[in-house]
Order: C-alpha cells, then sequence, then structure tokens
C-alpha cells in the first residue's frame, strides 16, 4: 500500500484550510481600503490599493503554505492520533527500513486506511468576526470624510462665472470639506467666491493654458499659497481660520480688478430657553414635592446630548443666608439641534423649610471642536411660602403684587351686561332695568374697592359717633367696614376717649388713607393708569343704572383694559446671592497707611472720538486727486482689526482698499470706498450751537452794557 495515498491528500486538504482562513481575515479589509481609498483619492488610488493588499494576501497564504512541511505532518500525525505511536515519521522516511520498522510502517498503514486522517484547522469564529467588525468601524468612521472632488470641467466646456477673466486658467474648481462637527457634506464649487463653516479644508484645482506657467493663491494680508502641480493640474490646500480676500497669480501677474472672496461662517452659540415653568419666579404651593424643569437648546450644528443642571439652594433669611450648589447630569432628546432636557427636582431631598429658595440653571455645551461653546438658561426661582410673606419694595428675592386677584370681575361685569343685552327681547322693560340698576351696583363696589389704593374714602353720609348701646353704623357698600375695622369699631375695652382729647378723636374716627402718598406703595405710572380705570368705571356705573348697558360697554372695556396694564406693571427681581467681598488685610488696620487706595475724586474727562482715523481718510478720499500722504490706509486697517463690531461687511471695505491701491487714479474706487467708510463715521454728539459772531452795531450795543456794568 503506498504510504503517500493515504496522508497525502489530508496534507493538501490542510493547506487548502489554512489558505481560506488567510482570505478570510484578508477580504473584509480589502473592501474597507478599497472603499476609503475610492472615497478619498479616486478610481486609480483605490485600484492601487486594491492590489497592495491582494499582494499582501497572497503572501501571507504563500507563508502559511509553506510552514506546513513534512516536518508539520509528522508532528500533526503524532499530536491527532495516538495510535500512530509516535511513529509517524516512518512514513515519509526514504532510506531502507529494518524488519522491526517496516513491520510498524505496515501497521501505520493499516490504522490510516482503516480511519484517514483530518488535520485541517478549525475554522476561527471568534476571530473572524472581530477581524470584520473591525474593518467595518474602519469603513464607517470614514464616511464623514469628503469624497473625490468632482472632476474639473474640460478645456472645452463652459466654466464657470468669471473664469474666462482669469488670463491663463482653463478651468477651475475648490473642494470644500466642513468640519467633521458640523455634519455637513462635502462639496464642490466652481465659483472662486464663496460662503464655508468656520474651520472648512478648501482645495483648489486649476487647469492652466500655458503648460509651463506658474500659479499661486496671493492674499490682501500678504500670505502667499503657491500652487503645486499634479499631473495636468495645479492644487492647493487652505484651513479656513477667518475671512479673507485673495487672487490668482499666473507667471508673476494678477489681475488688478476685486479679489475673490472667502467669508468663513463663524459657529454662532447655542441658545437656551426654559419652558416650565414660564416664569422665573415661581410660589411654592403647599405641600409641594417636586419641581418639574424642561428646557429647549437650539444651535445650528447641533447640541452635545450631555448637559449640566446647576441648583443652588438658598436657605435663611436677612444676613444668615447659607448656599449649597449641587450639579445634576441631564441626557437629552430629539434632534441634535433642538434637544430637550426634563428633570423633577425632588425637594425633599434638599431638607428646605419655608421661606427658602432654589435656583436652577441648564447648562449646555454644542458639538464644535475642539473648543465647545457653553450657554446657559435664565435662573429659575422657586421660593418656598413663609408664615409671614412680607411683601415690601425692599425685600431680597421677592416680588410684590400690585393688585389683588378680586380685580379680575371686571370682566364678569361685561359678561353680565352683554348676557342682559341678548336678553332684552324677553325681559319687560321694568325687569331690564332693574337688572341693569344692579349690574350697575356691582360695578360701583368694584370702583370703590379701587380706589381704596388711590387713598378714595367709601361713599355715603356722615355716620354718628358710636356708643356703647348702639351698634356699629356700617358702611354704604357694606365691605368698607370689613377692611377698616379700626377706623369705625367701639372703644378700647380698656376704657372710652377722653372727651375733647383731639388725638383720641383723630385716632377713633380719623381716615389716614384719604392721603394717596400715604395709602399706596404703587409707582407714579401705575397710579395714573389705575386713575383712568376709575374714570371708566365711573362712566360705565352710570349708563348701567340708567338702564343704558350698550353705552356701558365701550367705558367697560377700556377700564378692563386699563386694568391689565396695571397688573402687567413692570416688576423688578433681584435673586440673593451670597457675597464676594476681597479679603481684608488685618495686618494694616489701625495703621494709617493709605498706600495702594485708589482716590475717590475723579475728575471729568473730555469725551474723544475713536475713529478719527475713518474720518482722516474720508475727507482726504473726497479730494480730487487724494494727496498720497493723507491716504493711510494702514490707519484704517488698524482701526477695522480694534473695532470689528462697528464694520458690517469687513470684506467689503478690504476689497475696496485693495483695488484702490491697485489703482490710485481710479475716481470710483475713490467714491466706493468713501461710501462704504460714511456708515462706520459716529454721528457728533449733542452739543449747544455756537452764538453767532455780532455784527458793528451790535459789537456797539454790547460795549455799552460793558461800560455801564463798569460804572
Amino acid at each position: 500500500m503506498n504510504a503517500d495515498a493515504l496522508h497525502r491528500p489530508a496534507w493538501r486538504a490542510a493547506r487548502r484550510r489554512d489558505a481560506a482562513i488567510v482570505a478570510a481575515f484578508g477580504l473584509p479589509w480589502l473592501a474597507a481600503c478599497v472603499a476609503m481609498a475610492l472615497r478619498w483619492a479616486g478610481p486609480r488610488e483605490a485600484a492601487f490599493a486594491g492590489a497592495a493588499v491582494v499582494i499582501a494576501i497572497a503572501c501571507v497564504a504563500a507563508w502559511r503554505w509553506r510552514t506546513r512541511d513534512a516536518r508539520w505532518l509528522v508532528r500533526a500525525l503524532d499530536a491527532q492520533r495516538p495510535d500512530m505511536e509516535d511513529s509517524a515519521d516512518l512514513l515519509l522516511s526514504e532510506a531502507a527500513p529494518s524488519s522491526l520498522q517496516h513491520l510498524q510502517r505496515q501497521r501505520l498503514q493499516q490504522r490510516l486506511a482503516a480511519r484517514p486522517p483530518d488535520l485541517r484547522a478549525a475554522w476561527p469564529q471568534a476571530a473572524l468576526r472581530a477581524s470584520s467588525l473591525g474593518a467595518a468601524l474602519v469603513l464607517l468612521a470614514s464616511l464623514p470624510w469628503p469624497r473625490t472632488p468632482a472632476a474639473l470641467p474640460s478645456v472645452g466646456m463652459p466654466v464657470a462665472e468669471g473664469a474666462a477673466s482669469l488670463a491663463g486658467v482653463a478651468a477651475h474648481a475648490i473642494a470644500v470639506r466642513p468640519p467633521a462637527y458640523t455634519g455637513l457634506p462635502a462639496r464642490s464649487e466652481t465659483a472662486l467666491s464663496l460662503k464655508a463653516p468656520l474651520g472648512s479644508t478648501l482645495r483648489w484645482r486649476l487647469r492652466l493654458s500655458a503648460p509651463q506657467a506658474r500659479a499661486a493663491l496671493v492674499f490682501t494680508d500678504g500670505r502667499r499659497i503657491p500652487l503645486t502641480k499634479v499631473d495636468d493640474e495645479w492644487t492647493a490646500t487652505l484651513r479656513l481660520a477667518a475671512s479673507a480676500l485673495y487672487r490668482i497669480e499666473i507667471d508673476g501677474h494678477a489681475p488688478d480688478g476685486k479679489p475673490h472672496r472667502l467669508e468663513a461662517i463663524a459657529d454662532r452659540p447655542p441658545q437656551v430657553r426654559a419652558t416650565e415653568p414660564s416664569q422665573a419666579l415661581s410660589q411654592a404651593a403647599p405641600r409641594q414635592r417636586t419641581w418639574s424643569l424642561r428646557f429647549i437648546a437650539s444651535d445650528d450644528y447641533g447640541i452635545a446630548a450631555g448637559a449640566t443642571l446647576h441648583i443652588t439652594t438658598a436657605r435663611g433669611s436677612g444676613e444668615n443666608i447659607a448656599f449649597q450648589q449641587r450639579e445634576i447630569d441631564l441626557s437629552g432628546r430629539g434632534p441634535a439641534t433642538a434637544r430637550r432636557f426634563a428633570h423633577d427636582l425632588d425637594l425633599a431631598a434638599f431638607g428646605l423649610e419655608p421661606g427658602d429658595e432654589v435656583v436652577a440653571r441648564l447648562v449646555v455645551r454644542d458639538n464644535r471642536s475642539p473648543q465647545p461653546q457653553e450657554a446657559q438658561s435664565p435662573g429659575l426661582v422657586l421660593r418656598l411660602a413663609s408664615a409671614q410673606d412680607v411683601q415690601a419694595s425692599d425685600l431680597e428675592a421677592s416680588i410684590k403684587r400690585v393688585m389683588p386677584a378680586y380685580f379680575r370681575s371686571q370682566r364678569q361685569i361685561i359678561l353680565d351686561a352683554e348676557a342682559l343685552l341678548k336678553q332684552r327681547r324677553r325681559l319687560g322693560a321694568d325687569t331690564f332695568v332693574k337688572r341693569s340698576d344692579a349690574i350697575g351696583v356691582d360695578q360701583r363696589i368694584l370702583r370703590l374697592r379701587y380706589g381704596q389704593f388711590l387713598g378714595e374714602e367709601a361713599e355715603g353720609g356722615p355716620k354718628p359717633p358710636p356708643t356703647n348701646d348702639a351698634p356699629v353704623a356700617a358702611h354704604a357698600d357694606g365691605d368698607h367696614e370689613a377692611d377698616h375695622a379700626h377706623e369705625h369699631g367701639a372703644a378700647d375695652a380698656g376704657g372710652a376717649a377722653a372727651f375733647g382729647d383731639g388725638g383720641d378723636v383723630l385716632a377713633e374716627f380719623g381716615h389716614t388713607h384719604d392721603h394717596a402718598e400715604a395709602a399706596t406703595l404703587l409707582d407714579p405710572r401705575t397710579r395714573a393708569t389705575l386713575k383712568q380705570a376709575l374714570d371708566q368705571m365711573w362712566q360705565s356705573e352710570g349708563a348701567l343704572r340708567q338702564g343704558h348697558p350698550e353705552q356701558a360697554l365701550p367705558h367697560a372695556y377700556r377700564a378692563l383694559g386699563f386694568i391689565k396694564q396695571v397688573q402687567q406693571a413692570e416688576r423688578i427681581y433681584l435673586a440673593r446671592v451670597g457675597p464676594d467681598l476681597p479679603p481684608i488685610d488685618a495686618s494694616r488696620r489701625m495703621t494709617g497707611k493709605r498706600d495702594g487706595l485708589a482716590s475717590r475724586t475723579t475728575s471729568l474727562q473730555p469725551a474723544g472720538r475713536d475713529d478719527d482715523a475713518v474720518v482722516a481718510l474720508w475727507r482726504a478720499l473726497a479730494e480730487t486727486p487724494a494727496p498720497a500722504a493723507a491716504v493711510d490706509m494702514a490707519g484704517l486697517q488698524g482701526w477695522m482689526r480694534a473695532h470689528p463690531a462697528r464694520v458690517p461687511d469687513p470684506l467689503a471695505v478690504q476689497s475696496a482698499i485693495d483695488v484702490l491701491q491697485r489703482t490710485p487714479a481710479c475716481g470710483e474706487c475713490r467714491a466706493e470706498l468713501r461710501a462704504l467708510l460714511w456708515p462706520l463715521l459716529r454721528p457728533p454728539p449733542a452739543a449747544v450751537p455756537r452764538r453767532t459772531a455780532a455784527d458793528a452795531q451790535g459789537q456797539r450795543y454790547l460795549d455799552a452794557l460793558d461800560q455801564d456794568a463798569r460804572r
């Protein structure tokens, strides 16, 4: 029996299995490399990358094939088959065996014929899955990178507007690759002036008419980027760090027209607003356990998924206020450009007491790389009501109500009057007048309640002095007594007032709220608006008492409008914050040393203009021709760098400056630059006009007055 027929098929199967395993490891990476090269470079580079990976796979497979030699076969048979009795080398021995070796070889051949060996390696399932996953991740990571820019138009094809004016340029294109954090796709522009996000990578590709020509990008700020020739194209790359103007220079010559614009679009900071609660200051309800907070954060390119909620608790009152800071990490929901953040704050976990406050602010960050921008929401304050909620103008962290809740009943009077007009046909004349009069009485009572806030007294006749036997006489409207029981009540239990004592009479029967300034804390504007509301209520009351509700409705509506203005009067709220005082140097106390102390008296400094360079240049450009010494372009550029917010379109001004410097005799260029400088001039401050000089007759009159004054 031939020994090779027994072990060589298993040998070849093991080698083929090793080659298949190497191919299984390499094919996913082959696909990833080809895809990335096709996306980044182009088809030619992708073909080179694929060929290189295939060669690498073939080399590894060949190395593995060579390692599976005869010695490996002997070791594999001895390790896998115990019945080989460590004598597998006899199957491959070419020397003449002895009788004992020949007998042993026959026994091994019989065993192999009875049960052929399987020397193939097992498939590494876990390793193959990990390798395929790694290749897929690399391929996915390459997706945000820009694709290969579109092919440039051929010389015979129409090019973009402006290409014909560039002498020596047959075709051009600019590949724009925005920063990865913006999520914007890469694009190719055929115009030489463009707008792109700040930090974008720009790649110029030019085809020149003359093959031996040289090209460069020349910027107005002095930078110069030479273009590199690759095959038949000239390329250059720039990271857009700021807006700039440039020209394309061919063989040392650049056109004299306006330069091309590269406008960098800055990343705006994120915006945060609170949707719940809707007001900055909230009063906690009795037994409130949680506080719901809802925010919306928006950004032009995207908000980070995580945000930080800053919680500040203020405990105590007066000067004994303790502050505590806490931070809570939140996760947003929704699209990246408009994320929603929500959190229900557990008030019990803070151990708050009546009168304490909780201030919440949300801090978010955008996706800008490498330095994200931060923004925080306005502070939301929750105040726990205290037993004695004093509402005064100088109380910190509080808000003073200017009107009580029952002032909203003016709307109910309007509804009653409108309902009465709808029922007019079904009611008798007397019934209609009575019901209108009843609504007029309600209007009167409401007017009197408003009048109390302006120091007005309730209407009615004079009241007799109270006696011990007679009950206290009530006011005409019945509610003024409830609000001012101290004015019309009986004498104190300690004894009756002394007869003839003016102080006791004033204390018992006087009304200090007859003075408007002493009866209210309303500001003058609110008090004037409330007086207008009372006038309209008076007109409405008169029409209702006479049985003409249709005439009372216009006045009632105007009164309601004035009341709304009073309810929405301006309020000022100052959140309580901890003191941040500088440390006190105890070593200087009681020494009398005043070293380092600033003077408390400051003298008035004359106001100066900060646009002298702009004014001087604007005046110089008005002259024809403008003197070269007066045209200070460097001073204007320095002023623009120092005041960037004052210039709405700096590229337009820089372009006009560059054109004028290249063609000083151009009158239209001077007029254009002068027109751009006019909005930059600061208007002169208001001043008292100087008196005109006196003529001869007026001067004689002034001299005569001086002589009389000297006498």
